[in-house]
């Protein structure tokens, strides 16, 4: 008989029959054995892609060191030396930085990708493989006709066309106030009714179900400005309930900047969700001391426990359309009905008198200091404009011999481009040191698009490398890079990139850090940044050289309502 031994039971001793130790031995070994199988086969399957002695910056802010990096069907295999290792490609990637693929935080829209995919090259040479779509417009929902033409009425239809086409890049998603508030009311300066609240919030319901990963708001324009603290709050508790965030472009980022930045504090604390500030501020010379007061704000809010960021651009020539210059009380109709009133001399006397003395409003006139020469107008193609682009407002006026009131009134009539001189390189500085802080176009793909005139739409990214951290020093390498990739990872929800680590996304960046930089100016805006070799999004090469490939691995990344 075989040996037991007692165990403790309900007042008598159970006895169970001892495994012999030869046989645990033997099981140990074939585990053991199958364990290494399996490690070997896995070592002995080719990567996909290996690049090699590169300088990884991985996102986590630590310093750089010289490693491989293998990627594996669309994730990071393995980070270390991998030498004899084989891949169906291997990138010299020596003498260059290799980090994770940037988030551009504001990114605007991903729909030009369904018509043309070069749309992306302009992000592409950035380094950019994730925008974030969505400033109080977005592409979704959509009525009537709209729908009918686009194609598409709900977030879902719009995210399976996406997907369907595919993309160069990763596309994640705000559903737009802005947008909603057409769908249901169009451009009135009124509240809805209960009844037209219910479906603006039915619509942002649908959109956070289908994948969208918020609410934005852009409340300086109409009809967004229009709208009560509380019809905001109210949706963004909406996308609260399904884990989402509350993005916004405040309802002033000037002389009532700190008013603005309370009011998206309260907007979040309302509706119980995180609270992101694109393109952070201080616009007019008159308040560019109120940006370390903002920045106090966001952190005596983080340091509550809020979940508060923000993110830049690095000019400080801001970008709108030209018509955001004139009070929005004569846009109630619509910009449309706008522009036919300016053949009016009296509307157009009222518009001025506003501008030249109303500050009750975001008043960029005020904000340049009342100087047409500090305006950049761009986006033209009328005659006699169209050859004038990148001029300011002063020097085309003298250059057609026309007042510049009348090459106002007439930029607003062709919805010309804005680019106001606003802000103070100190105050983005101030901003940049800041670790919440991430960065952004505010144009995504350029797609012949008139805000793809600001040079940002081709340079953002490397100026913040070139000027800001290689030829200033004002932050490390490896602290931009973390602030352009995990910390804009985690506003956006994606937790499983920004970071170059084993098991996460393969959106990786190789660029030559001597001579990444920024060409586009605003006399060539279109002209693309140099610097950047290889972009790879999710284990596919999308940049490479200098060329976009006809690669299309972009995704839609769902936020963490959505329901399949």
């Amino acid at each position: 008989m075989s040996r037991s031994q007692p165990v403790a039971g309900r007042g008598h001793a159970t006895r169970f029959p001892t495994v012999p130790q030869g046989l645990i031995l033997g099981l140990l070994l074939a585990t053991a054995f199958a364990w290494c199988s399996a490690d070997s086969v896995l070592a002995a399957e080719p990567f996909d892609l290996l690049l090699k002695n590169g300088r990884v910056v991985d996102g986590a802010g630590t310093p750089w060191y010289i490693a491989d990096v293998a990627i594996r069907n669309g994730k990071i295999a393995q980070i270390g030396r991998l030498n004899g290792r084989q891949a169906s490609r291997t990138i010299d990637a020596s003498g260059l930085v290799v980090a994770p693929g940037f988030i551009d935080m504001m990114g605007q829209t991903g729909s030009p990708f369904l018509k043309d995919p070069q749309t992306a090259f302009n992000l592409l040479t950035q380094g950019v493989t994730t925008i974030n779509a969505g400033e109080g417009e977005s592409a979704a929902p959509l009525v009537g006709d709209e729908a009918k033409q686009a194609g598409w009425s709900t977030m879902r239809e719009y995210f399976a066309l996406l997907e369907k086409s595919g993309m160069p890049v990763n596309v994640v998603q705000t559903v737009g106030h802005t947008q909603v508030r057409r769908c249901v009311l169009g451009e009135v300066d009124r509240r809805p009714l209960p009844a037209e609240f219910e479906k603006m919030k039915g619509l942002v319901r649908e959109a956070m179900e289908a994948g969208a990963i918020g609410v934005s708001t852009a409340l300086i324009y109409p009809p967004a400005v229009y709208a009560s603290t509380e019809e905001i709050s109210d949706l963004a508790r909406v996308a609260g309930e399904f884990g989402g965030g509350y993005y916004t472009h405040m309802r002033n980022e000037g002389d009532r900047l700190l008013e603005a930045i309370d009011e998206a504090l309260s907007i979040g604390e309302r509706a119980d969700c995180r609270v992101h500030i694109f393109h952070l501020k201080a616009a007019g010379r008159q308040n560019w001391g109120k940006m370390e007061l903002a920045i106090s704000r966001i952190k005596a809010a983080r340091a509550a426990g809020r979940q508060v960021a923000a993110d830049i651009y690095p000019y400080i020539n801001n970008g709108l359309g030209i018509t955001a210059f004139i009070h929005p009380r004569h846009a109630a109709e619509g910009p449309n009905i706008l522009r036919r009133k300016l053949d009016d001399p009296q509307v157009r006397v009222e518009i001025r008198r506003d501008m030249e003395t109303n500050f009750e409003y975001e008043n960029w006139h005020r904000h340049t200091g009342f100087d047409w020469d500090r305006v950049v107008l761009g986006g033209m193609s009328d005659r006699p404009y169209g050859e004038h682009n990148g001029k300011s407002l002063l020097a085309i006026a003298k250059a057609l011999s026309k007042d510049p009131w009348d090459v106002f009134f007439d930029a607003c009539r062709i919805n010309a481009f804005a680019l106001p001189q606003t802000m103070t390189e100190a105050n983005l500085i101030k901003a940049l040191r800041e670790e919440f802080v991430s960065f952004c176009t505010d144009v995504g793909p350029a797609g012949g698009s008139s805000i793809a005139s600001h040079p940002r739409a081709y340079g953002a990214f490397p100026r913040v490398l070139s000027r800001f951290v290689r030829d200033l020093g004002i932050i490390s390498l490896e602290r931009a890079v973390s602030q352009m990739t995990a910390v804009a990872a985690n506003e956006v929800l994606c937790y499983d990139r920004g970071r170059l680590s084993p098991g996460l996304a393969a959106d990786v960046v190789v660029f030559d850090y001597a001579q990444v930089a920024d060409r586009a100016t605003f006399a060539e805006p279109h002209k693309p940044a140099e610097g950047m070799r290889y972009v790879i999004v999710n284990g596919q090469v999308v940049l490479d050289g200098a060329q976009q490939t006809a690669a299309k691995p972009g995704r839609v990344l769902r936020g963490p309502g959505y329901k399949p």
